[in-house]
């Protein structure tokens, strides 16, 4: 007599043709326009910051693996996009000492001892700036080295190498910012000061339809994010008067690091929902919380907090949004077992198999 058996595998049941591999490759595709701005408006310690964070990364990981008799998962390439990503929200002037701390906590910490890609918690890149900026917050975060095509005037008048100074949400924060004709193109173009990867809003917005066309981040989250930070900047701002207020809400954007958070940090894998309304409730959340911090906490910058606080509210979202296979959509009544039993008869199943 023929036997029904059940036969039982982890999720994903239903593939596409992208691998691990494929889709970090993408993202780091999409992260070299980011890269290379950043190398030519900082210089070479931008490129040495990003070099010996990738390194750090994937040394980290491959040892972690190694040392705990794990399969060796270095050539997935996800180790490459944490270091990237470490790199690229961290400012230029960070020592190469500390880029090596905050490597070694994003691949061990945040997500080797979570169990490994997919299964972490909190998103490594964000999770290594973190205690960076928490244990170092004077090199992360005092001052700014501002791009070259800002500075060459200067330095050529002081004989300077660089020139230092306060982001413009800083500047913002303290009621010392002004902003001239060509302010906002200038950062939109990426000449302001800040980390090496989230200047140029431009580059963001290009790599972020790169890939959205080739379908591997989702638009929900991204565009959930800016949206709630624009308008809530719109609606707090608007007493002072509708110009005011839309400066504001052009300023939330042009500024800080909204943008690179929005198209790298909240479209993860693994740290964010899985379902459609999930992400745009995950999207709205790190947008209420960024704006929130930005309006009345004292960081002038709120995205690395608000991502990392959403990443653990993911979970629930996940359960709140979602619906168990097999029931309605509106959470009908339960399914026939009996149709089920009569077509798998687990009592035909041998002994050992069950």
């Amino acid at each position: 007599m023929a036997e029904n058996r059940f036969y039982l595998s982890s999720s994903p049941h239903f593939t596409f043709g992208l691998s691990t591999q494929k889709i970090m490759m993408a993202v780091l595709i999409a992260l070299l326009p980011e890269c290379i701005a950043g190398v030519l408006f900082f210089g070479i310690k931008a490129l040495v910051t990003i070099l010996v964070s990738v390194a750090s990364c994937v040394l980290f990981e491959f040892l972690f693996q190694k040392l705990t008799k794990q399969p060796i998962m270095v050539s997935n390439l996800s180790a490459c996009v944490s270091g990237v990503m470490l790199a690229l929200v961290c400012p230029p002037t960070i020592p190469v000492w500390m880029i090596v701390i905050g490597a070694a906590v994003a691949v061990v910490v945040a997500k080797g001892l979570f169990g490994g890609i997919g299964s972490n918690v909190f998103n490594p890149a964000l999770t290594g700036r973190a205690v960076l900026f928490i244990s170092f917050p004077l090199a992360m975060g005092a001052e700014w080295m501002l791009p070259k095509k800002m500075t060459e005037a200067l330095s050529a008048a002081c004989k300077l190498d660089a020139v230092s100074s306060a982001t413009p949400l800083s500047q913002i924060a303290g009621g010392t910012f002004t902003a001239e004709a060509g302010t906002y193109l200038e950062y939109f173009l990426g000449y302001k000061g800040g980390c090496i990867g989230e200047t140029s809003v431009l580059l963001i917005f290009i790599s972020f339809l790169f890939l959205l066309t080739i379908q591997v981040i989702d638009w929900r989250a991204p565009v959930a994010m800016v949206g709630t930070v624009v308008a809530a900047s719109f609606l707090a701002a608007l007493p002072s008067g509708i110009n005011e207020a839309c400066r504001s809400a052009v300023l939330s954007v042009l500024t800080g690091g909204l943008a690179f958070g929005a198209v790298f940090m909240v479209t993860d894998y693994a740290t964010t929902p899985v379902t459609k309304t999930g992400r745009l409730l995950f999207g709205f959340g790190c947008g209420l919380i960024t704006f929130l911090i930005r309006k009345f906490g004292g960081y002038p910058e709120g995205v690395m907090f608000s991502i990392l606080i959403m990443n653990a509210v993911a979970p629930c979202l996940n359960n709140v949004t979602s619906r168990m296979y097999g029931y309605g959509k509106k959470g009908n009544r339960r399914p026939d077992v009996s149709k089920i039993t009569q077509e798998f008869d687990l009592r035909s199943i041998p002994q050992e198999e069950k």
